[in-house]
């Protein structure tokens, strides 16, 4: 019985084993030419080859979600710049030691626009606790972009919940390094960004931009036009703190000007708590709040 077989078992060698199944490891050493397309790293980075590199970017991460039963996510952006609320509070108690006027602006700054952080976390708590009693494949996880600032606060507030959340990072020039509370086997690398913004798009059921900088506007305004444009269904786009987004952008020029309709403002939604975010989520898809 020992050519027995699992009906299970492919006919075809895996890739894998192709590979690294060699018995002599100087097989693996051949000249270029000769390796396996798929071994081949210099070929792999053709500029020829590019279309099959996006395949693989938008594949992978995919594939891996799907294996993981994460089917609906919340997307969370935001400033990487903001820090937590205990963070600040310690470069405060530095500024002041040091003296120095501008060092101590930017730290009461960092106090200030820490409590958008903090409410970040909060936030993603809320969904997390609010979904542990939902069916397995309609619970919504959090997703965030994996760097530190509100991504961080995210991810960390989804982690003290004790559910798993997705990082949809991005290589930089000053490399951007996943913050400590992503679950690292949700936590993916991207090279192009198109391809890391379709996979926020593409399990999204709702957005919630809290204040950030141009990745952050860059952001919202792929999901608004797409929205707007019908390339993507209508889904909750809420900018977390009204003051701070009323000053960033007046919409009512945009209406006066005729560059929008005055049903384009319906896209998005002012909130200015956790709660409030999630109670829009809710009332889009009549969940129990």
């Amino acid at each position: 019985m020992e050519n027995t077989r699992n009906l299970k078992d492919t006919a075809l060698p895996s890739a894998w084993a192709e590979m690294f199944g060699h018995e002599n490891p100087s097989a693996l050493m051949q000249p270029q030419a000769y390796r396996l397309a798929f071994a081949d790293p210099e070929f792999l980075l053709r500029r020829e080859v590019r279309g099959v590199r996006m395949q693989l970017e938008m594949l992978k991460p995919d594939l891996a979600q799907s294996e993981a039963g994460i089917e609906h996510t919340v997307v969370v952006f935001g400033s990487a710049r903001f820090v937590s609320a205990e963070t600040a509070q310690a470069q405060l108690a530095a500024a002041m030691l040091s003296g120095d006027a501008q060092t101590l602006q930017k730290a009461q700054r960092a106090v200030r626009t820490a409590v958008y952080y903090e409410q970040a976390r909060e936030f993603a708590s809320l969904v997390a606790n609010a979904c542990s009693c939902l069916p397995e494949r309609e619970k919504l996880y959090i997703c965030t972009g994996g760097g530190p600032g509100i991504m961080e606060a995210a991810n960390r507030g989804a982690q003290e919940s004790g559910t798993p959340s997705v990082a949809l990072n991005i290589v930089l020039p000053h490399e951007q390094v996943p913050n400590p509370y992503v679950t690292s086997a949700l936590s993916f690398k991207f090279h192009y960004f198109a391809l890391r913004k379709m996979h926020f798009m593409m399990r999204a059921k709702a957005l919630v931009a809290f204040p950030g900088g141009f990745g952050t506007l860059d952001e919202l305004f792929e999901v608004l036009t797409l929205v707007q444009t019908q390339k993507a269904k209508p889904v909750p786009i809420l900018l977390y703190g009204s003051d701070y987004w009323k000053r960033m952008f007046d919409t009512s020029v945009l209406v006066d000007e005729g560059t929008i309709s005055e049903e384009d403002l319906k896209l998005f939604q002012y909130v200015d708590t956790p709660q409030d975010a999630w109670k829009a989520i809710c009332d889009f898809y009549h969940l129990p709040v």
